[in-house]
């Protein structure tokens, strides 16, 4: 999907946090799903996403990084962005104590803010939320356990951003933006404001997860390949675009099992001429997009080639599976 996260305004909302129930057994079927939703993810705790002076920002300088999580000013902990604003502004003027998640890794950084137009600030762009558009891959109707993307959403670091929960909501896609070589286009369309598919519960590197509303994710079970079922050769990619229909595109698996920590364990590019003419290959918003052969669900794409547009990476449905388990037990 590369970028099909855009970044909203910065907000605090709750959202219910279910438990993902781990699957007792590998189910045999799924429903391949193929449907563009708005996805509106709440973070846990405040992301460093940019700085506003590169050359002069306070936070920089005392080492903050894009991507650090801050979960407390002065041990008050924060829930919005907003927060952390207002945290900053009520202060003296002297150097305050952040207490940072770096990939997993406690800190704490002391910083001084800066006066600016009569205010304190830190120097810091952050962000509390985000929203954008994505597929979902599959759909259990026997848990109502979804699954999307194929890979984590990440707030500028290496690791998915924690949340506090999210929702999956129906949307229009209202125009393509077309890829071209080193240029990756994305599908156009509001990620929010919709009425609610499902909630997001888990943000992890294999997908997101979560569990539906009762409707709008429909369809017939197909079974899911093994492993040792996927195969070099032609293949389907199941997505909606304009017309909101899930329509199956051709696509070719060139290479299997290439890169199964970077959800890259499948090498396919797009050879339907329908699909090449609409998007120019696989496009932003297209992760999580159903890959089925000969009748089984193998996977999801995760990436496109900015080199070359109409070629992306997959990720198997049985890794996908396994992140689901792992995030139900960490629950």
């Amino acid at each position: 999907m590369g970028r099909s996260i855009r970044t909203a305004a910065a907000a605090v909302w709750l959202a219910l946090l279910l438990s993902v129930p781990a699957f007792g057994a590998t189910p045999e079927s799924l429903v391949p799903v193929g449907q563009t939703v708005g996805l509106e993810l709440n973070m846990d705790g405040v992301y460093i996403v940019g700085f506003s002076d590169e050359d002069g920002s306070p936070a920089q300088a005392a080492g903050l990084q894009v991507g650090d999580r801050i979960r407390a000013v002065d041990g008050q902990v924060l829930d919005s962005a907003e927060g952390l604003r207002a945290l900053v502004a009520e202060g003296s003027g002297e150097a305050v104590v952040l207490d940072v998640d770096r990939a997993g890794r406690a800190v704490q950084v002391a910083v001084r803010p800066t006066e600016q137009d009569g205010q304190l600030l830190l120097g810091l762009c952050v962000r509390d939320r985000i929203a954008g558009l994505g597929t979902v891959t599959f759909y259990d109707p026997e848990t109502g356990l979804f699954g999307a993307l194929g890979h984590g959403v990440s707030g500028g670091g290496s690791q998915p951003m924690a949340i506090r929960g999210g929702l999956a909501t129906q949307t229009c896609v209202s125009g393509i933006r077309r890829g071209a070589v080193g240029m990756p286009g994305s599908l156009l369309g509001p990620a929010s404001g919709g009425a609610t598919l499902g909630q997001v519960e888990q943000n992890t590197e294999r997908g997101l997860f979560g569990h539906a509303a009762g409707v709008g994710l429909c369809g017939t079970p197909i079974a899911l390949a093994g492993q040792e079922e996927v195969t070099v050769g032609p293949a389907e990619l199941w997505c909606s675009l304009e017309d909101g229909q899930t329509l199956r595109y051709a696509v070719e698996i060139e290479a299997v099992r290439l890169d199964a920590e970077q959800c890259r364990d499948l090498r396919i590019v797009v050879t339907d001429p329908r699909l090449l003419e609409k998007t120019g290959g696989i496009v932003q918003g297209m992760s999580g997009s159903p890959i089925v052969q000969n009748g089984k669900l193998v996977g999801a794409v995760t990436h496109v080639l900015v080199r070359d547009p109409t070629r992306g990476y997959g990720i198997l449905i049985g890794h996908m599976l396994e992140a689901a388990n792992q995030a139900a037990k960490a629950a």
